[in-house]
């Protein structure tokens, strides 16, 4: 069994449940992040052990599963770049127009380094707007200096 197989697996069986990611996130472990869990749902972080086992519980899963959701992934893995997906393809995008503003503006305040993605925390928010709902994503990344040696 692979990870993607797995990953295949877990997006059959949330079908199949009818539970949202945020309602299986809670099931697995409500003091993570549901961003946290879902992504290790999607292979693309991991679960600890006692997570990946309640995940396969409340999947329905093969206990081997769980073998896999707490194993260190390849991460970043998209099936094509450019992306594909319109959805995904928009923040491919993001980058691509705001990339070198984002580079510009917190190089300027905080020196030579990069945004972790690493120590990382991000959250997502429904604002109701009559002119259509929008998406408020809220990321926080430790920022890392360059270092000379």
């Amino acid at each position: 069994m692979t990870r993607d197989e797995v990953t295949e697996m877990v997006r059959d069986a949330k079908r199949k449940t009818g539970k949202t990611w945020a309602e299986l996130a809670a099931a697995i472990n409500p003091d993570v992040s549901p961003i946290v869990i879902t992504c290790a749902l999607l292979g693309q972080m991991t679960l600890d052990k006692a997570e990946a086992e309640k995940a396969c519980a409340t999947l329905g899963l093969p206990a081997d599963c769980a073998l896999l959701l707490a194993e260190i992934p390849y991460r970043g893995s998209i099936p094509s770049m450019p992306p594909t997906d319109p959805l995904i393809y928009r923040f491919y995008e993001l980058v691509m127009v705001y990339g070198t503003t984002f580079k510009e503006l917190i190089q300027e305040e905080f020196g030579d380094g990069i945004m972790s993605a690493i120590d990382f925390d991000m959250a997502m928010e429904r604002q109701p707007d009559p002119k259509g709902d929008r998406v408020k994503l809220s990321m926080s990344g430790k920022f890392l200096p360059y270092k000379r040696y």
